[in-house]
């Protein structure tokens, strides 16, 4: 059955469909950019503030489907599951021009699924990680998604090779920064740190779970560089206030001189002379702040047993910037390695030794480069123009 753009009506529904805050940020810049270029079509779906924004008509609030841990997981499937039959028998019933899944594999992919089975165009907007775990799930999503829309520029060629369409788009972040002025003096004086302080930031994650596995390590590596230096000054950023919660009661239990502050992660990124970081999204914004930095990162020993033991670990390199350099840029101290002794002596390098710094901070820009949208127009509008042959031409 032909969709409604095919029809050819002047008034093209466009569905989207985010499940957490960083799909509604996502959510938010496409919209607008799809706006641009189908001004007159209709766009529902799920999301939050930020696509109600742009003009989402929302069928459910993103707070429906935001659900983290896999206890809180197993106590709302029955819920989800039957949100999402709901979901798919109306766009079945309403048949849209376009189904954009933002993210959100979980909920997303299996909504596509149903919906390409029907003959309805469906793209998945942010590809999981299938560069680290098991690639074979390429193919499985080529059946859920007419395109996939990648934000990482190693992510095309691997769906390629198992026949599936997709694109790369660029990064969003690399249009913040690009529109951020790295000015270290500027961002320091938002911090009211001075100048000629030695400054360490502490990233250990941005879930409660991540904190409780990595802050123990990180403090420790912070008394250790304390006891040698005990002008450094340590900054950690709470994203949240429960986060900010567990983070105060994890100092009381460490004789560390360490300020929290109120999210600003990327202003402290810029301001620092060093980051010891969770492996993940951190990374990547320490390397357009072009902060050097140490990766430390650590998962349940039973979970790392299993996916070691499966094999469904695809890389030798865990880091963004590593992956996206081709090589081992900046130190990773994953699993048993990451302790205090280990993280505080590769750290001691990059705040001791200027070389070290230098050789990170030069590489920085090349990665910033290879995450820009290939078109220079910023990664919304060229994930907008992405797709615009499958909605069909604009009105």
């Amino acid at each position: 059955m032909a969709t409604a753009a095919a029809k050819g009506h002047e008034t093209p529904l466009i569905v989207l469909v985010a499940g957490e805050a960083s799909g509604d940020l996502l959510g938010g810049a496409l919209l607008e950019a799809l706006r641009a270029q189908w001004p007159t079509a209709r766009f529902a779906g799920i999301g939050g503030a930020r696509m109600r924004a742009q003009g989402l008509e929302c069928w459910h609030d993103i707070g429906e489907l935001s659900v983290m841990g896999l206890a809180e997981v197993l106590y709302h499937l029955p819920r989800l599951l039957h949100l999402r039959r709901g979901l798919i028998a109306r766009l079945l019933q309403q048949r849209p021009a376009l189904t954009i899944g933002i993210d959100a594999p979980d909920f997303n992919l299996g909504l596509e699924r149903k919906l390409k089975r029907a003959g309805l165009r469906t793209v998945h907007y942010v590809s999981p990680s299938i560069w680290a775990w098991r690639e074979k799930r390429a193919a499985q999503i080529g059946h859920c998604a007419d395109r996939v829309l990648c934000l990482f520029p190693m992510e095309p060629p691997i769906y390629a090779r198992h026949g599936v369409d997709a694109r790369f788009v660029g990064h969003p972040l690399a249009d913040r920064f690009d529109h951020r002025p790295l000015d270290r003096a500027s961002a320091r004086r938002q911090l009211d740190i001075a100048d000629s302080a030695r400054l360490l930031a502490l990233l250990p994650g941005s879930r409660h779970g991540e904190l409780k596995q990595l802050l123990p390590s990180f403090l420790d590596a912070a008394m250790r560089l304390r006891a040698r230096d005990d002008a450094l000054q340590v900054v950690i950023p709470a994203a949240s206030a429960s986060l900010r919660t567990q983070i105060e009661q994890s100092l009381a239990n460490w004789p560390v001189q360490a300020r929290i502050i109120d999210r600003q992660a990327d202003t402290l990124l810029q301001a620092a002379d060093a980051a010891l970081l969770a492996s993940g999204t951190a990374t990547l914004e320490a390397a357009l702040a072009r902060c050097p930095m140490v990766v430390g990162y650590r998962i349940a020993p039973l979970t790392h047993f299993i996916v070691t033991r499966l094999g469904l670990l695809q890389t030798t390199r865990y880091s963004l910037p590593n992956i996206l350099a081709g090589r081992d840029l900046v130190p990773e101290l994953m699993q048993d390695a990451c302790t205090g002794e280990r993280l505080a002596s590769a750290l001691a390098t990059l705040l001791y030794e200027p070389g070290a710094a230098a050789a990170q901070r030069d590489a920085f820009p090349a990665l910033h480069a290879a995450l820009r949208a290939p078109l220079g127009c910023g990664a919304a509008v060229t994930a907008a123009q992405a797709m615009s042959d499958l909605v069909g031409p604009a009105p």
